[in-house]
């Protein structure tokens, strides 16, 4: 018979929202995504999208391989692993993207950027429902605050933008199913099987299954490779591959196995914002009261939920 301390489960404290091993990594990640929706929409050219997203991510492939084998990380995974690596490569770095840069077809970056902002809900919802993972009352209350943030610069977004309401329901659409796709890539991420594994080998494989992916789907939608040589489109590709993803993504993943997918998905609250300041800073952005309002919502919205005590969740052990 198990002694009463071997059936115990174990209680896994997790870290404090404003401890710097978490505010560091969620600033960092808020503030680099924050300025990749401007580096995107560049991308937005005569090159397919597959076709971009599928450079993109052998750059970042390469890279994280590199960082891998920098830090001593293993670069073999076995069977499962492989085939854990390969349904995130598909949801978060080819499924998630290719609707992201369609979407960017139809309704401006900004919008975009806002729409995601929402990720923390079907994040909290996912978790709740596949890993009975407890959603904490500040942590709604918050999530309340900062969606009437979001709806204002829903609005706000939504009003300048000079596309037609067709164009603008296939976009939404097409965000939609990018922050289902990014969404459950992130609650994988929390399965105590993939918490186990090394992120940067993860992270690595994911990225390469990713990219040859994206480049099968390419080659079938659009034919063989097409690229620019734009100078701004090159560097585009790399900025997004190594900064936009190599730095960004291992801190992201750290972050949803130290805090939940739910709450690291508060970094999408920020992005927006951050992405609304650098379009003032670059491109004559001119606030709104409406974008303020919403701004400032948003932000007392992150508050609230980085302030808000997560329930403690029980692990049975051996």
């Amino acid at each position: 018979m198990a002694s009463p301390a071997a059936a115990a489960p174990e209680i896994r404290e997790e870290p404090s929202m404003l401890s710097a091993r978490v505010l560091v990594p969620f600033l960092l990640v808020s503030l680099i995504w924050g300025s990749t929706w401007l580096v995107i929409k560049d991308q937005i050219s005569s090159v397919p999208p597959t076709w971009s997203v599928s450079y993109r991510f052998g750059v970042a492939a390469i890279g994280m391989f590199a960082l891998a084998w920098w830090r001593g990380a293993p670069l073999k995974l076995d069977r499962q692993g492989q085939l854990i690596a390969l349904a995130l490569g598909l949801f978060q770095f080819s499924a998630n993207f290719n609707f992201v840069y369609r979407s960017e077809m139809y309704i401006t970056s900004g919008l975009l950027a806002v729409l995601f902002a929402m990720l923390m809900v079907p994040n909290a919802i996912l978790s709740r429902v596949f890993l009975g993972q407890r959603i904490a009352g500040g942590f709604v209350l918050g999530t309340g605050v900062a969606l009437a943030g979001i709806a204002l610069l829903f609005v706000q977004e939504y009003r300048a933008m000079p596309a037609d309401l067709g164009d603008v329901m296939k976009g939404l659409g097409l965000a939609l199913c990018a922050i289902l796709s990014a969404s459950i890539a992130n609650v994988m991420q929390s399965a105590e099987r993939v918490r186990r594994m090394p992120i940067l080998s993860l992270l690595a494989w994911a990225m390469l299954w990713g990219a040859l992916g994206n480049a099968v789907l390419g080659w079938a939608l659009y034919g063989p490779p097409v690229i620019e040589t734009r100078t701004a489109y090159l560097g585009g590709i790399v900025y997004l591959g190594l900064l936009g993803s190599v730095v960004t993504f291992p801190m992201y993943f750290a972050l949803i196995r130290d805090i939940g997918p739910a709450r690291a998905a508060y970094s999408s609250v920020l992005v927006p914002v951050v992405a609304m300041i650098l379009s003032t800073l670059f491109e004559g952005y001119v606030w709104s009261a409406l974008a303020a309002g919403g701004a400032v919502l948003g932000m007392i919205g992150l508050v609230i939920a980085m302030r808000a005590r997560s329930p403690r969740t029980p692990r049975l052990t051996g």
